[in-house]
């Protein structure tokens, strides 16, 4: 696939909960998103997702779907790639959304130019712990099994998981701060494979929320790599009020700050 120009987001974490956020993301759809040849979401559209039988019915759900259609319909394709919170999102939601799901890693031409473009997840190649729970619950058997599940049970699964794993990370994050900013960040080694496997030079991703630009060179190799942000315009008393797109155009890579638009 190619395109003159697009924009990509990753990592919102929508939620019901999360209303401010929420509405940014539908102003970005009925404004940012319009501006360009795609809009591309690289993953954790949403805080998390149990099945699109239990999540694609809800309200909530149902205007995200209808957000996203409308800029599919205003002649601007929308692509869609798995994230960790909302990997078993399936072609039934996408159908609604008429979103094109993508899969991690994907090579795409934008004005002229190849890019890898990833989730990043997979690229975390320290923290051993999680990428093996990754390949476990990445398996289509255990897919298969977790959606049989009564939707209720799925839900609470999905809660304590989560639950737990922002426990495990405050905890890491007060004792051991440096395992911390090694375990949740892409490694060197992973990207240099990545970028020798599609022969790329440029490459974008999401996951760990920490935005910015990177040039980096392993073996003689030589690439530059640019990470999305999360998004939150919920949590003023604790966050800053943060979100951010980025625009590949024929002049670039631009920074599209949500905040401040």
């Amino acid at each position: 696939m190619s395109f003159a120009n697009a924009v990509l987001i990753s990592d919102l974490h929508l939620t019901a909960s999360m209303p401010r956020t929420a509405q940014r993301f539908f102003d970005f759809t009925e404004n940012e998103a319009r501006q360009y040849g795609a809009l591309i979401i690289l993953g954790d559209l949403f805080e998390y997702w149990v099945g699109d039988d239990a999540k694609a019915h809800s309200p909530f759900h149902l205007q995200v779907a209808q957000k996203i259609a409308a800029v599919a319909d205003a002649g601007v394709p929308v692509f869609f790639m798995h994230g960790n919170r909302d990997f078993l999102l399936g072609e039934t939601f996408a159908k609604k959304a008429k979103m094109t799901l993508l899969r991690d890693p994907q090579v795409l031409t934008i004005a002229n130019e190849s890019w890898v473009l990833s989730h990043g997840d997979a690229l975390c190649t320290e923290d051993h712990s999680y990428q093996r729970f990754r390949r476990l619950v990445r398996s289509t058997w255990v897919q298969k099994l977790f959606l049989s599940l009564p939707r209720g049970l799925r839900i609470k699964i999905a809660s304590t998981l989560r639950s737990n794993s922002t426990a495990q990370y405050q905890r890491a994050a007060r004792f051991t701060p440096e395992v911390i900013q090694v375990k949740g960040d892409v490694t060197l080694q992973a990207t240099a494979s990545l970028m020798a496997m599609t022969g790329a030079k440029k490459l974008i991703h999401g996951h760990t929320h920490r935005p910015g630009y990177h040039q980096e060179s392993l073996g003689g190799q030589h690439w530059e790599r640019w990470v999305l942000s999360d998004w939150d315009f919920d949590h003023p008393e604790t966050v800053l009020p943060k979100g951010n797109a980025l625009a590949i155009t024929a002049e670039g890579v631009h920074t599209l700050d949500l905040v401040q638009a």
